[in-house]
């Protein structure tokens, strides 16, 4: 493709690189530039690609696309936003994609990769449609799974993932759309037909600062939609909605919201209640349990309908809809009489939400296994330990992904929210053995919920992931005893 087509859309400031060279792609990593390709310079969260724009040339790179004009004699494409012009970028070089599919984005703190799980069953089962997956767990084109790294790929990424949904005869895309992904622009320019917001509680502070900046991104998603399906309870939806640009419909267990839930019934291995609207009354069961899964039904039962799909069909698809992966996950534990679950809860709302679930039905204690993730917002790890002491009967502290921090300061950093507890506590820092200790000590009728992995598989320190599954670690132990 020629470069004045790859630029199509894009307001360029200044350019001495030839228009008519015929570009064979797109690049924004120096050490992954091929001959002949763009490279894009982008200021990053932890590096400028300006810096890297020498590397991109001694590798071959055809030119550049910058926001300030580089050093010496480099073809460049000077733009106003170069993240932004990765986006047009990658809509351009792949064809527009997105623009053939109807896109469903949905953002927010927790209950995201549930939610777009609920809506992907409803459109294949409702429509009959093949529908593309993006997010947290797993990407996936209809049953067909692809690994990913990062809840939102990069937007050259995610247009070429796009562009493979489309060939492969996709109709719908259900993703998550990530703050990050937000700010950073990774999404610019998708159009969406609907967005879903879930709620919003403290996480990514390292990353926004404050709540009122990692709000503000969430709500970029409801500028870029014709429909939004909001929840009406949460508090921090005025502010999210404030410059919304779309079409709002609200869902919610409170008065005048346009979906709300009634007659709610939480059980240990399902939720059911009443679906209500002004012409509508659908009773509803989710074979998952824990009241958070209330909300998580009601905004895919809102998207649906803003989708064109009633109540009643939603409701035929949702009673069979299985349990998502690390998510209230339950171990096989055979011949125990105590339950383990995997729950992903890393953040004070998550971990709130699940122990409050698990100790509305555990016949016995309710222990809670958690840690913290390194080079990540430090303050609520204080915050996590408090509601793990007020809600659990046993509390085991210990490692989730350190990254480059070291274990040991990361638990001196929760510790201090469960003093003063009457609730018992240990330490037990390698997180294998403190599954382990967990397993050993249980009781009968006692829940163990090993928080914060859900469906990662692997460890992450200093920046390389080391595997290790904690399904498979409850079954080895339970083979070697």
């Amino acid at each position: 493709m020629k470069l004045k087509d790859l630029l199509r859309g894009i307001p360029v400031l200044s350019a001495t690189a030839d228009l008519e060279t015929e570009i064979p792609g797109v690049s924004y990593d120096s050490r992954t530039t091929a001959p002949g390709e763009l490279f894009v310079a982008m200021t990053g969260f932890a590096a400028d690609g300006h810096a890297f724009i020498p590397k991109a040339m001694e590798r071959g790179a055809a030119a550049v696309v910058c926001e300030r004009p580089p050093e010496g004699a480099v073809p460049y494409v000077q733009v106003e936003n170069s993240r932004r012009a990765l986006a047009v970028l990658g809509a351009n070089f792949f064809g527009h994609p997105a623009e053939k599919m109807t896109m469903i984005g949905v953002t927010g703190t927790n209950g995201k990769t549930t939610t777009t799980y609920l809506l992907k069953a409803i459109l294949e089962t409702v429509l009959g449609a093949r529908v593309g997956l993006i997010g947290t767990n797993q990407n996936m084109i209809g049953r067909e799974v692809l690994p990913t790294e990062r809840t939102t790929p990069e937007s050259f990424e995610l247009q070429a993932l796009f562009a493979r949904m489309l060939r492969s005869g996709c109709t719908h895309v259900v993703m998550e759309v990530s703050s990050h992904a937000l700010a950073l622009d990774r999404v610019y320019g998708v159009p969406y037909a609907v967005g879903v917001f879930t709620k919003l509680t403290q996480d990514h502070l390292d990353f926004h600062g404050t709540m009122e900046s990692y709000c503000d991104a969430k709500a970029l998603l409801f500028r870029m939609c014709e429909k939004g399906a909001v929840n009406q309870d949460d508090p921090w939806t005025p502010r999210l909605t404030q410059a919304a640009s779309c079409a709002l419909y609200t869902y919610g267990e409170g008065d005048g919201a346009d979906l709300r839930a009634e007659d709610i019934h939480l059980a240990s291995d399902h939720i059911a209640f009443t679906a209500v609207t002004a012409e509508e009354r659908v009773p509803i069961r989710v074979n998952i349990p824990g009241g958070f899964m209330v909300y998580n039904t009601l905004d895919a039962l809102a998207a649906a309908r803003l989708l064109g799909i009633s109540l009643e069909q939603s409701a035929a698809v949702l009673s069979a809809v299985p349990p998502v992966k690390g998510r209230v996950e339950v171990v096989p534990t055979p011949g125990k009489d105590y339950t383990i679950l995997i729950d992903y809860a890393h953040s004070p709302d998550g971990l709130e939400n699940v122990l409050k679930s698990v100790k509305g039905f555990a016949k016995g204690r309710t222990v809670a296994l958690f840690g913290c993730g390194g080079d990540r917002d430090r303050t609520k790890r204080p915050k996590m330990g408090k509601i793990a002491a007020d809600i659990a009967d046993f509390v085991v502290v210990t490692t989730d992904n350190p990254r480059t921090e070291k274990p040991g300061d990361i638990i001196a950093d929760i510790l201090p929210g469960l003093a003063g507890s009457k609730t018992p506590c240990v330490v037990v820092e390698d997180r294998v053995e403190a599954i382990h200790y967990c397993m050993d000590h249980a009781r009968p009728g006692d829940v163990i919920v090993l928080c914060g992995k859900g469906h990662e598989t692997y460890q992450e320190i200093d920046h390389v992931k080391h595997h290790m599954d904690e399904r498979e670690i409850v079954a080895d132990h339970l083979a070697a005893r």
